[in-house]
């Protein structure tokens, strides 16, 4: 199966409903990235969803659904442990000013990034393929990002040496995740929390914001 015109409508209705007005090159873009994925999926196992019309939804719209907390805090982006790219695709179709660092330490799913990244002319996308403890960049992020890639505090322990004071950490999760809060290290603290409502979702989705105190 491939992307058609109701995946179209789809992405451009639920769009809307979370106030982003997407111009027709993100448009193309985001159902570009759609037809690779769903086109890559069979054999390279990137994502749990195999039905390409629930991908609009759990996958595009999920990821959007954090663009307003993306706007506030800074240019330079890590997604941890992006698997097949989410949410840090989209955000870079959506922010092409800004750069954005897709990690992962699976092969398959880095030569995956890479593809899409050539593929549609991404130029403010890195993909690097590494276990996030061993990663050493120049620079800090100020934004580190992660869509159900682990616990608030192995999230938080495994990338504080990537951030500062001034970063800001955006957990996306489904069930708010008390328990997780009650583990964060002594030097993170919850900066805020955020229900999201994505279009088209069921379940509940919940954006954690952490900073780091020095």
């Amino acid at each position: 199966m491939s992307v058609t015109t109701g995946h179209a409508e789809e992405l451009a209705q639920g769009a809307l409903e979370l106030g982003i007005e997407l111009s027709p090159l993100q448009q193309e873009q985001l159902l570009a990235y759609l037809a690779l994925l769903i086109k890559w999926n069979k054999a390279y196992n990137l994502t749990a969803v195999r039905n390409p019309d629930e991908m609009v939804s759990r996958h595009l719209l999920d990821s959007l659904s954090v663009v307003p907390f993306v706007v506030e805090a800074g240019d330079n982006w890590l997604d941890v442990g992006s698997g097949g790219g989410m949410p840090g695709i989209p955000l870079a179709i959506l922010f092409p000013e800004r750069q954005f660092t897709l990690l992962d330490s699976n092969g398959k799913k880095t030569r995956f990034l890479t593809q899409v990244k050539l593929e549609l002319k991404l130029a403010n996308l890195h993909v690097i393929h590494s276990r996030v403890e061993d990663y050493r960049p120049e620079v800090r992020f100020s934004g580190i990002c992660s869509r159900a890639f682990s616990s608030l505090e192995d999230f938080s322990t495994w990338t504080r040496h990537l951030g500062d004071a001034n970063s800001q950490w955006l957990a996306m999760k489904g069930v708010h995740p008390d328990d997780e809060l009650q583990a964060l290290p002594a030097d993170f603290h919850l900066s805020a929390t955020h229900v999201l409502k994505v279009p088209g979702c069921q379940g509940q989705r919940h954006l954690l914001i952490l900073r780091r105190s020095e």
